[in-house]
């Protein structure tokens, strides 16, 4: 981006570089730790928890819920630096941070660590910590040994 676009211009470039980044980094690392259980896969209940088709796992089940961890780590960047950015952007904390200049990092920290704090729950809140699943879905010898329509798994954190 330096070499490419006017020094001005490859500052205000470079701002937008920080998010894509950290989403892309943050959902790899989570599908790459997470990956091991897609091979393994994950056991699957009725709705009374009770474990079915005597404890095997299913891979399409473990891959769903892979999914939907990796999707709220995506939008858990989304407060951390929309929610920081607008807070610091606010007439006032703008006031403060010109006329006290070295308040600016450690304000910086604590707004981001409370987006984060406020961001994490909500994150982990956007798919239930019990996914559904449809039984028709489920790896072929599976349905043959559930008769329930729907299951559950544990998506994990």
């Amino acid at each position: 981006i330096k070499k490419r676009y006017t020094p001005s211009t490859a500052m205000k470039l470079l701002k937008f570089v920080a998010f894509p980044s950290s989403v892309i980094a943050s959902c790899s690392n989570c599908y790459i730790m997470r990956s091991p259980e897609i091979k393994s896969g994950v056991v699957v209940t009725n709705g009374s928890g009770d474990i079915l088709a005597n404890g095997e796992r299913s891979s399409v089940a473990a891959r769903k819920a892979v999914e939907e961890t990796v999707m709220s780590r995506a939008f858990l960047q989304v407060p951390v630096f929309f929610g920081t950015a607008l807070t610091m952007s606010l007439p006032p904390v703008a006031a403060l941070c010109a006329a006290n200049p070295t308040v600016t990092v450690p304000l910086t920290t604590l707004v981001t660590m409370v987006m984060f704090g406020f961001g994490l729950p909500a994150a982990v809140a956007i798919f239930p910590q019990v996914g559904t699943i449809e039984t028709a879905s489920l790896e072929e010898h599976l349905q043959q040994l559930i008769s329930d329509s729907t299951v559950n798994y544990n998506k994990g954190l």
